[in-house]
């Protein structure tokens, strides 16, 4: 949407006039959404000399500016950096809630998922397999808990003894137990003496989606 020789000013302008924008709409719009994503300081800049992270703003800001209700995105994070994904997130969630625009998102990326959707469509061949919230799907394909423990020293043998360790990392261990086991586990690890650290996580989103198509297959067969 936006022209590689002009500053992305003068393709606002553009589209100013293709959805007949009042001027007054098209200034507040403009400055309500260059300070979301922050980006004033480049709409003077030709477009050629952004970088991936700044265009892309600019390009969802130019989609922005006539008020749509509904927002269709197609992997809006692919190539950005880590930094450039938290601003995106960051922009894109505060904007829906001020505006209280709808937002659709195909991605790939879990973490796009995890931080901007309040409801996800599964598909796997065609066919849509969930349509829920993300909680609802770990619960029914994530019914295990990764827990880390960490000690002051090497790993005790009773830890060894108990349990059969995902991982052990120097004096860091990695267990993945059932999440009616995890009281069981941690009245065991807190009879160890030196325990540094214990944290409890849900297995990654990824792995709670693979599990959802290995079913939906299974299904099939």
């Amino acid at each position: 949407q936006l022209w590689w020789d002009l500053p992305a000013s003068d393709s606002f302008e553009l589209h100013k006039e293709i959805y007949a924008i009042e001027p007054s709409r098209f200034k507040k719009n403009v400055g309500e959404l260059t300070e979301i994503f922050q980006v004033a300081n480049l709409l003077n800049k030709p477009v050629r000399e952004l970088s991936l992270g700044e265009r892309m703003k600019l390009e969802l800001i130019a989609s922005l500016l006539h008020d749509p209700k509904l927002l269709l995105l197609d992997e809006p994070t692919i190539g950005l950096d880590v930094v450039a994904q938290s601003a995106m997130h960051r922009c894109l969630y505060e904007f829906n809630k001020t505006r209280k625009i709808t937002i659709l998102l195909t991605s790939h990326y879990m973490r796009d998922v995890e931080t901007l959707c309040s409801r996800i469509l599964v598909i796997s061949g065609g066919s849509m397999v969930y349509d829920g919230q993300l909680q609802g799907l770990k619960d029914e394909f994530g019914k295990e808990k990764l827990i880390k423990v960490q000690f002051n020293n090497l790993v005790p043998d009773q830890v060894f003894d108990k349990f059969q360790p995902l991982e052990i990392t120097g004096n860091i261990v990695r267990l993945r137990v059932a999440k009616n086991d995890v009281p069981n586990v941690l009245a065991v690890v807190s009879q160890c003496e030196d325990v540094l650290d214990i944290s409890i996580e849900d297995p990654p989103v990824e792995e709670v989606i693979e599990k959802l198509f290995v079913s939906h297959r299974l299904k099939k067969m």
